[in-house]
């Protein structure tokens, strides 16, 4: 089969297009014959190896573990491993490979608790968009958060592929948003029901005078003070490890969280960080969400399998918004 493989950390320049062996699901595994996939900030951070203290987490300081990059994944069922019961040959599927990563090529053995059915009303090419981006959004919006209906989220990040998920969850969570982002991505993030608009170009979040029960920030660009200079007194600042940077970080946006962790214990404020992994209750969440029309995936640009490092590129640029999909 086709695959895009790697085998050392570094630019896009180090994957590359290549005939490798067919995989076969082990017992708890589906075989799923891979439609589309979708690209997250998660395999720009393990193409990179950046921050370098992944590369210690993972005990590989050379290259990845797993050669063949990608998570998010949708496509039909090939083949099903021992115990796998609830899906059959045939059966369109949508999920997260986790991170034996694998879903950028034409096959790929996913967990069948990673899986759930492909959302009727949507494309492979949107469904794929969903997994890791709409689960972190979901886990940290109604776990994390804790959020309510009648409080006020503040989404720093709000048209990258976790903020956009994010703006429609709160929405449907009964929360009133505001939502931060550049000029030409007001619109969009209007379209998905923000209540407010930042325009972080011609204004600054954290110099107003709005206050907000739950901070989300998406990227890290901005200071712990900064963040919580805008919670009500004992409002929650959830802080994620997602995002892309210009590279060579010892701990890239980890140091934030690190702070965040220590501040945590100092002040009536809740500071939490969080990470998104799919699994099937998590996806049956979203997918109840979609049909509901409350959530709808918003794809930027797709790419074909043989120019998946020109997507990361792309990703990498951070002139992204929303989803990068490759299609196969």
């Amino acid at each position: 089969m086709k695959a895009i493989v790697q085998d050392r950390y570094g630019s896009p320049d180090t994957l590359s297009l290549r005939e490798t062996a067919q995989p076969r699901p082990s017992s708890g595994e589906v075989l799923v014959r891979v439609r589309a996939a979708a690209v997250n900030a998660y395999d720009w951070h393990i193409m990179r190896g950046d921050p370098y203290v992944l590369r210690l987490a993972a005990r590989s300081l050379r290259g990845p573990r797993f050669r063949i990059r990608g998570r998010d994944v949708a496509g039909v069922v090939d083949a099903v491993g021992d115990g796998v019961t609830g899906l059959s040959p045939g059966d369109e599927v949508y999920g997260d490979s986790g991170e034996s990563d694998g879903a950028f090529a034409e096959y790929v053995c996913v967990p069948a608790e990673r899986l759930a059915p492909k959302p009727a009303k949507l494309t492979f090419e949107q469904a794929a968009a969903v997994p890791l981006a709409g689960s972190t959004a979901l886990v940290g919006l109604r776990d994390a958060g804790r959020l309510r209906a009648g409080q006020h989220v503040l989404v720093n990040g709000a048209s990258g592929g976790v903020g956009t998920f994010a703006v429609q969850i709160a929405k449907a969570l009964g929360a009133t948003v505001t939502a931060v982002c550049s000029t030409r991505n007001v619109e969009l993030v209007t379209s998905l029901g923000a209540d407010h608009v930042v325009d972080y170009t011609r204004e600054d979040f954290a110099r107003g005078m709005n206050r907000y029960e739950l901070v989300l920030d998406l990227v890290g660009n901005r200071s712990l003070a900064d963040l919580r200079r805008v919670l009500t007194p004992e409002g929650t600042l959830l802080l994620s490890g997602g995002g892309v940077s210009r590279g060579g970080s010892v701990f890239g946006p980890m140091g934030l969280i690190i702070r965040g962790r220590l501040a945590s214990r100092f002040t009536r404020q809740r500071i939490a960080d969080f990470s998104g992994s799919s699994n099937r209750e998590l996806l049956t969440s979203l997918t109840e969400l979609i049909e509901a029309g409350r959530v709808e995936p918003v794809i930027d640009r797709d790419f074909p399998l043989e120019k998946t490092a020109e997507a990361i590129r792309y990703l990498e640029t951070e002139h992204a918004r929303a989803k990068v999909v490759i299609t196969l």
